[in-house]
């Protein structure tokens, strides 16, 4: 099908580059150009699958920040030396 087409500068300018890089012409530039759109364009309007989470169960109870257990062992040995050292009489 021929048809006119008036295109902003830009966007010929663009198309022009993509031509000269891809080696081909300007009307199958184009014409790919326009399929692209065109099947995006489709895929945009059908609706999409909603997305689901899956929850996952761990062995933390809610509140524990596993990224400082490290700190939470450290505070545990020092109470535990503690109380050794109460039982002993600080010796």
């Amino acid at each position: 099908m021929r048809t006119t087409l008036t295109l902003d500068d830009d966007v010929a300018e663009r198309l022009r580059e993509l031509a000269g890089r891809s080696k081909g012409s300007f009307k199958a530039t184009v014409n790919a150009v326009l399929r692209r759109g065109l099947v995006a364009q489709e895929r945009s309007s059908r609706p999409s699958k909603p997305f689901r989470l899956e929850p996952f169960r761990s062995a933390f109870r809610a509140g524990v920040d596993r990224l400082r257990l490290n700190q939470l062992s450290d505070d545990l040995e020092a109470e535990h030396g503690l109380e050794r050292a109460a039982a002993t009489g600080g010796r």
